[in-house]
């Protein structure tokens, strides 16, 4: 009997993300426009297969082959002749789907693995009968041999994505682990390189250690090219060791990406998005992250566009290191009524901002408008997808330049509808109130993560030259009472400094804005909740959080003692932090279900929430910055790795409770997303359904121009790698 945690269940939410209104009202240029950024995201985002495990593109191809011959309606016949009952049917139809949700075969949200829930002979059956099988057996049965051990493997190391022994990662060859990852982030840094779009590969030359870092690129020759001015490719020596710097990761998708981007550009809006578009062709042709920065600058610049797109090599949540950036692509169209309340929330930051509990100084010099939009998700390829964004991540251009944020209104509207038997650890007289107004909370929790949670903030920097951006000799930190005795040099980055925790820390301080200025009544009134309703909103908000940081526990391995999500483990940590509050405020107690098995009951006052809570948020939200803005790592991990232990002492059990939560998850819910297609000068919307045959059909019809070359391409960089990951 299989945990239950490492395969999706037939009864998996699945729902479609619906972008039909918004794409309508768009005129003829803005269609094709969005059309051919869609074509591109979704080709980079295959880069995400390779970037998972070594089965993952294997696993992708297999499917693809089986369903482009048939559909999952063509071929339940054919499983039920091979022998498979209508449950191991579904089962089989569910582990598609979450594979194409997923880009590859470990859940984007936690990182674990998930197989199939049917034994491997009745896959094999069905496999063998399918007409893909029929028409070309041996190159069937090879694609079979090549992934099916894998696919079912549930190895110790291969339940999880981690560095060396701790889990699968195709970010660094099998033989890396966390020495040669902090080495050769300092040749990077040396050599004034970002490690974004790079994996890692090392090397035994005759008993010498050798490291290759390769980069992304359409361009294979290492040299200079026509178009560039220099290469920052070649081969270096760094503390004794060879380091090579190459070209032509993901070569033949980075070409497709780059086609497309032209095609787009022909229907660009204005300048800012013609020339952003360029910088991104150069970034993805040569591997430079420097041109993907050019195009973040034009991008930040294009005000309030009606079609909004990012795309390049952005999170780096799932690098075990946390430097190199998954890719991925979006695609959206502006909800005007919506975005009319982010923009008044962006005039008021810098009324909001001063409220936040760190020292002016602490804060940027400038508070640097964003546009904050709400948009409708038409594409977005990648590994997941997310309720809000706050992009650049590059801090240079952050601190300096600006950023946008994004919430992703049609996500929001299907991510969190849950029905009331499925809300699990709340009290009774809590659940309507929750399901009343989880929504409204979670989107006035999202503006103010993304605007002022990630767009808050400074880190003090010393440059090349010597200069600081703060008075050394006036700034105090406020939890010594001393000046400020660390700092950021010109090189370094968070997401370098703080490597392995830099994601989940600074997704726990954006949260904690958000629970500490969703006190503010301003800012509820501009999302429209007065009186009551917005004391709901209030208390729905903090109750969401603390059930999260319950909820997290699920991200947890025990094993390692690590944890699997960025946002997951930060919500844990706040669970502790109101915990620790104590007076009452938070109550968490184990008991006995109705069912006879384990079961949690959250409790929270409401109100305690403005005086005990606010005050437990100020002091630890305060440690947060100062910590970050002076590049104290040393304290950073202490307090972060304080409040992120998970023990069966202290007040609460929470292994016991970990036991608790996955008796009792709930799965996450999978996007079927729409495509588009050019019909003589015009684009078509084309529509799925919300459900497994849905998903599988729209990626099966998203590639079907070119599909056998595109399976031939990522059959081939697949090969090419296989031997680095054992």
């Amino acid at each position: 009997m299989v945990d239950s945690q490492y395969y999706l269940p037939n009864d998996i939410g699945i729902s479609k993300l619906d972008c039909r209104e918004a794409f309508l009202l768009l005129s003829p240029q803005e269609k094709m426009y969005s059309h051919y950024l869609s074509r591109a995201a979704w080709y980079g985002g295959l880069v995400v297969l390779l970037q998972t495990s070594p089965e993952s593109a294997n696993i992708f191809v297999l499917l693809q082959r089986i369903f482009r011959k048939q559909k999952p309606e063509q071929l339940e016949q054919v499983a039920a002749e091979a022998g498979l009952n209508s449950e191991e049917y579904t089962a089989f139809l569910v582990y598609a789907a979450g594979v194409y949700a997923n880009m590859g075969n470990y859940k984007s949200f936690g990182d674990t693995k998930f197989i199939p829930n049917l034994p491997k002979e009745k896959l094999k059956a069905l496999v063998w009968a399918s007409q893909a099988f029929q028409e070309q057996p041996a190159e069937m049965q090879a694609l079979w041999d090549s992934c099916s051990h894998l696919l079912y493997s549930l190895e110790d190391r291969q339940k999880q994505l981690g560095l060396g022994d701790k889990g699968i990662t195709t970010y660094f060859s099998g033989n890396c682990c966390l020495e040669d990852a902090e080495l050769t982030q300092k040749f990077l840094d040396s050599k004034k390189l970002s490690a974004y779009n790079t994996r890692l590969f090392k090397r035994d030359n005759g008993g010498k250690t050798s490291y290759e870092v390769r980069l992304a690129s359409a361009v294979l020759k290492d040299c200079a090219v026509e178009g560039e001015c220099s290469s920052c490719c070649g081969s270096f020596t760094f503390e004794d060791k060879e380091f090579t710097v190459k070209r032509g990761d993901y070569a033949p998708l980075m070409e497709k990406v780059c086609h497309y981007l032209q095609q787009a550009e022909a229907y660009a809006a204005n300048d800012n998005q013609k020339k952003m578009l360029e910088e991104y062709r150069r970034s993805f042709t040569f591997g430079s992250v420097e041109a993907h920065k050019e195009g973040s600058r034009y991008w930040i610049k294009d005000k309030g566009p009606i079609v909004e797109s990012y795309i390049g090599f952005i999170e780096s949540y799932r690098d075990p290191f946390g430097s190199r950036g998954e890719f991925e692509g979006f695609v959206a169209v502006v909800n005007k009524a919506m975005s009319e309340r982010f923009a008044s929330l962006v005039s008021s930051a810098e009324v909001l901002l001063p409220e936040l509990p760190w020292p002016r100084e602490f804060e940027k010099d400038t508070f640097l408008k964003p546009d904050f939009t709400s948009l409708d998700v038409l594409t977005f390829a990648g590994s997941g997808i997310p309720a809000g964004i706050n992009i650049p991540n590059y801090d240079d251009i952050r601190q300096s330049e600006g950023f946008k944020n994004v919430s992703l209104g049609n996500v929001l509207a299907v991510a969190h509808a849950t029905q009331k038997e499925k809300l699990t650890f709340l009290q009774e007289e809590d659940k309507d109130l929750f399901i009343k107004w989880k929504g409204p909370s979670f989107e006035v929790q999202v503006g103010l993560h993304e605007l002022l949670g990630h767009g808050s903030g400074k880190l003090f920097v010393q440059d090349d030259k010597g200069k600081f951006n703060f008075d050394k000799s006036k700034v105090i930190n406020p939890e010594t009472g001393e000046e400020v005795s660390s700092w950021y040099q010109d090189s370094e980055t968070w997401d370098s400094k703080f490597s392995t925790i830099a994601s989940s820390y600074e997704e726990c301080r954006a949260e904690c804005v958000g629970l500490y200025l969703c006190l503010n009544k301003q800012v509820l009134s501009i999302f429209g909740h007065e009186a009551q309703d917005a004391e709901d909103v209030v208390y729905i908000n903090w109750l969401s959080m603390v059930r999260a940081g319950l909820l997290g526990l699920e991200f947890y391995t025990p094993e390692s003692k690590s944890w699997r999500q960025a946002h997951m483990q930060a919500r844990f940590v706040i669970l502790r932090v109101l915990l620790e509050a104590g007076e009452g405020l938070v109550g968490l107690e184990e008991v006995t279900g109705p069912d006879g098995n384990p079961d949690a009951r959250i409790t929270l006052d409401r109100s305690r929430i403005r005086t005990v809570g606010k005050n437990a948020i100020h002091r630890f939200l305060c440690k947060l910055q100062v910590l970050k803005s002076t590049a104290d790592v040393e304290g950073g991990r202490a307090l972060y790795d304080k409040y992120s232990t998970v023990s069966d002492t202290g007040a609460h059990n929470f292994l016991r409770l970990r036991e608790t939560v996955l008796l009792r998850k709930e799965a996450r819910k999978l996007f079927v997303q729409a495509n588009t297609r050019i019909n003589g000068d015009s684009v078509e919307l084309v529509e799925y359904e919300g459900s497994q045959a849905g998903l599988i059909n729209s990626f099966t019809e998203r590639f079907q121009d070119d599909a056998e070359q595109l399976e031939a391409d990522l059959l081939e960089m697949s090969k090419n790698d296989a031997a680095c990951w054992c």
